[in-house]
């Protein structure tokens, strides 16, 4: 799979944690967020904004403060999964949904089905809270939080909710990480067939 299209996966189940999947990995991945556009873009294949919705206003400043809560979110989804705490983490989540998230409505399309728009361009703050708001949602659902996983993927870090049949989902994408690990087994597999000649 190319790096972009990768880059670009929504499958943890939330919109918070694939926030979080945007950081460099550990595997030297790059910054997803590089800049304005690519927040544009990221804010809209979400679905934190439809698509068309004007975003003039996004910015540096924009991309500055969706990368601390990208910071905070991991910091504290870190520490759950550890069974520890991080309350600062938590006191600056909780400050950003309490804030109103963008106003929805909806409006009939040319083919008169229902779609939904923004009530007026977002603010940066309104889309901060509605992320968010996803992350308090997951941690105080139980159901949610009990789902909650990191890869078991050599190379990746990402956080996703296990919403496998019997909870035993150990990568965040079984065509992504799951493929590279079976891939290399069977190279480990292969290579001690071929030392034992």
């Amino acid at each position: 799979m190319a790096a972009g299209a990768y880059d670009r996966r929504f499958d943890s189940g939330r919109i918070c944690l694939d926030l979080v999947a945007t950081a460099a990995g550990p595997s030297g991945a790059c910054e997803r967020l590089a800049g304005p556009a690519a927040l544009t873009e990221w804010l809209v294949a979400a679905g934190l904004v439809p698509r068309g919705t004007p975003l003039a206003g996004v910015d540096g400043s924009w991309v500055a403060r969706f990368r601390q809560l990208r910071a905070g979110l991991a910091r504290l989804l870190a520490a759950e999964l550890a069974g520890a705490r991080d309350d600062p983490a938590l006191d600056r989540v909780n400050a950003l949904a309490a804030g109103p998230p963008p106003g929805l409505r909806a409006v009939r399309a040319e083919g008169g089905a229902l779609t939904r728009t923004l009530n007026a361009p977002p603010a940066c703050e309104e889309l901060l809270a509605a992320v968010a708001r996803d992350c308090v949602d997951l941690l105080t659902d139980p159901a949610s939080r009990a789902a909650l996983r990191r890869c078991a993927g050599e190379s990746c870090r990402r956080l996703y909710l296990d919403t496998s049949r019997g909870r035993r989902r150990r990568w965040c994408s079984s065509e992504v990480c799951g493929n590279r690990e079976r891939v290399a087994r069977h190279r480990r597999r292969a290579a001690a067939l071929a030392d034992g000649r």
